[in-house]
């Protein structure tokens, strides 16, 4: 068994002396990891850090084997990260998020929109906004999709306001009415394209975490990755 497709790096972890087993998305075998002999040799060092795109060479006896990579580097991008916290805690966060699917299952959307946001020249805030949409489609796509068409009391398409932190279904502020407390507020970037305020981010971002933590992080005994607090931190300074 065989294939070779580009792919992104999202985690590396020691195999016995020199060797590493290396984690990467790709679009048409989805998240993979192999075995790279040699990976912790200085030249391979360099090459095998997360946020770096490489051609992968993947070989194995069996499809279900853990199988061998051959890696060449095809855009470097590790180094511009560690030099930029924010920008590093970001690509933290998307790897964190891209781990969270299952192993093989291809999610091309997925794995070109985090480079998208990696690889944006916009300002933090809006990588930020492109992130809650980040999370919203990985909840689509791992099948716990809100339900952002209508209002679950009225129909109505228009006026949507809140979100149900326990269906996940949307609402108008006028059939929310006393229980509007309750809810979870729903930005207009969701369903509308448009730039949004530092505020309307950060509300977005713990609608997003609501239903990562309750269908996720929970159920996995996990917790939101560290990092995405430390950006909600700075973003929660910002829209003050």
């Amino acid at each position: 068994m065989q294939w070779t497709e580009p792919g992104l790096i999202i985690g590396v972890r020691r195999h016995g002396e020199s060797s590493v087993i290396l984690e990467a998305m790709t679009a048409g075998h989805g998240r993979h990891l192999g075995l790279v002999r040699g990976g912790r040799s200085r030249r391979n060092r360099a090459i095998l850090q997360a946020g770096n795109s490489v051609l992968l060479q993947w070989h194995a006896r069996l499809e279900e084997h853990l199988g061998t990579f051959q890696v060449e580097l095809e855009t470097a991008r590790a180094a511009r990260m560690i030099a930029a916290k924010p920008r590093l805690y970001l690509s933290q966060v998307l790897f964190s998020h891209l781990r969270l699917l299952p192993e093989r299952d291809p999610h091309p959307r997925l794995l070109t929109y985090a480079l998208e946001i990696i690889d944006s020249p916009a300002s933090m805030d809006e990588r930020l906004q492109m992130l809650a949409l980040f999370e919203m489609t990985l909840l689509d796509e791992l099948g716990f999709g809100l339900d952002l068409a209508a209002c679950a009391l009225t129909g109505e398409s228009e006026g949507l306001s809140h979100v149900s932190p326990r269906t996940g279904r949307a609402v108008t502020r006028k059939a929310a009415g006393k229980y509007v407390d309750r809810l979870l507020e729903l930005p207009a970037f969701f369903r509308r394209p448009g730039t949004a305020t530092p505020a309307q981010v950060a509300a977005g971002l713990k609608l997003t975490g609501h239903f990562l933590d309750r269908h996720i992080w929970s159920l996995r005994a996990n917790s939101a990755p560290p990092e995405r607090e430390r950006l909600l931190g700075e973003l929660g300074r910002n829209a003050s």
